[in-house]
């Protein structure tokens, strides 16, 4: 499956930005997706992942409350609501997908996740 992430900007604290990435394949219902995101001189981690029905979402605690993942398998692609952004949201944001089945409905580690999207930048200013 190739991933296109999309939806990045710089916005001030406090607002918003709605991130997507379009997925391509007949079968995009058979990946589990995430969102990763990866600050200047840190390490890449795990923002929200959810089920391939959609039915299970998962989110790190720093942005639980404030961002919100979904999919829509009809359209192959999923979203990134991001609300109350904090200037420490700053970062290149990523899509990612695994079609594998583990123990755990999601993965939390990039190094699960088979494809990527290439990144789309999100800059909040205090």
């Amino acid at each position: 499956v190739q991933l296109q992430a999309s939806g990045g900007g710089l916005v001030q604290a406090g607002g918003s930005l709605r991130l997507s990435c379009a997925a391509s394949g007949r079968t995009f219902n058979t990946y589990t997706m995430g969102w990763f995101r990866q600050a200047p001189e840190k390490e890449r981690e795990f923002v929200a992942g959810i089920t391939r029905s959609g039915g299970v979402t998962n989110y790190a605690d720093s942005v639980k409350g404030r961002f919100t993942i979904s999919r829509d398998n009809v359209k192959n692609r999923i979203d990134l609501q991001m609300n109350n952004l904090k200037p420490e949201d700053t970062a290149v944001y990523y899509c990612a997908a695994y079609s594998r089945t583990y123990t755990i409905p999601i993965l939390t580690t990039p190094h699960g996740y088979d494809f990527w999207g290439q990144g789309t930048e999100v800059t909040v200013s205090s």
